[in-house]
């Protein structure tokens, strides 16, 4: 038989009680050439042996221990296969039964997107937006496009977004092994807009496909912002400067970039977080050496620079 077109991979740690739910959802999709795969990331909720005792017909990858959401991430573009997509989706999504084919037809007519993500809303207020692909500010914020606003009809058009978000995205496995894996050394946060900065840079877009509907329960496995998230947002945001903005954009934006860290990490210090986010800044500092080797090698093989960038990359938004 011929190999599938995609592979709808979730990503699961914990996610038992979610992941009747996700399945539903991608068991119910209109488009008839995919499969399915559960990678769970060292679980100890008997996610394993529900999955496999109540659906038989889906994939289990079981790690023995949790490796981080990014090398995991990694592990589930091995285990897709032999596909032209796959879509990569957290345990706390719902997706409407025309997801995966709209996001296929997107990067099939738009051969130039290396990723498409739709409309995700948030499940416990269907009114509200949870994000619509993501957006980067030349200061380094990193924010989900429209999180928080009304889903009042500002966000029913397709169009090219900087990168997709990590909670429900489709990519083009052509692209994952030109653009490489996602950055194990971020661990988690920030690595989908990683990779999809690399995207950029080795000349591919990214699309928004409103008619991709979704739900997202937001945090329902790693929780909102909390002392994890948080080390790994302000160390991660560090390096994703470091490896990805060419010359020219550093020395434009530099001064935006300190100016933003230092307002944050000035805020830090007066919460109860400080030494955590000092820690992160430490971290971040102390990684310069191999984000650099790394920079060097992005930087020698992109294929656009800082003009192309400035058509996709906000103006630096306000610490």
């Amino acid at each position: 038989m011929d190999a599938p077109v995609a592979c709808v991979a979730i990503l699961n740690y914990n996610g038992r009680a979610l992941l009747d739910e996700a399945l539903r959802s991608i068991a119910a999709q209109r488009f008839d050439s995919y499969d399915v795969v559960v990678l769970d990331n060292g679980s100890s909720d008997d996610s394993v042996r529900w999955v496999r005792e109540h659906w038989p017909q889906v994939r289990v990858v079981a790690l023995e221990r949790n490796i981080g959401v990014t090398a995991a991430l990694n592990a589930i573009v091995e285990a897709a296969g032999d596909t032209q997509f796959v879509a990569l989706c957290n345990n706390d999504v719902e997706l409407d039964p025309g997801w995966l084919g709209h996001l296929v037809e997107t990067l099939r007519t738009h051969p130039h997107a290396a990723a498409a993500a739709g409309k995700l809303l948030r499940h416990s207020d269907r009114t509200t937006v949870d994000r619509v692909g993501d957006e980067l500010h030349w200061s380094s914020a990193c924010y989900g496009r429209g999180a928080g606003e009304p889903d009042d009809g500002r966000f029913d058009h397709p169009q090219e977004v900087f990168s997709v978000g990590g909670a429900a995205a489709l990519y083009r496995m052509e692209a994952l092994r030109r653009v490489g894996p996602f950055d194990e050394r971020f661990f988690a946060y920030l690595e989908d807009v990683d990779w999809g900065f690399r995207a950029r840079l080795a000349g591919y877009g990214a699309r928004y496909e409103p008619r991709a509907v979704g739900l997202h329960h937001g945090g329902a496995t790693l929780g909102e912002i909390n002392p994890f998230s948080l080390y790994h947002l302000r160390r991660n945001q560090v390096w994703l400067v470091v490896k990805n903005y060419p010359a020219r954009s550093l020395l434009c934006y530099g001064a935006s970039v300190a100016l933003f860290n230092a307002v944050q990490l000035a805020g830090s210090l007066r919460s109860p977080h400080a030494a955590l986010v000092l820690r992160a800044y430490r971290d971040a500092l102390a990684g310069l050496p191999r984000m650099l080797v790394r920079r060097r090698a992005i930087q020698r093989g992109r294929r656009v620079g800082h003009r192309a960038l400035r058509q996709v990359i906000l103006p630096p938004d306000r610490p």
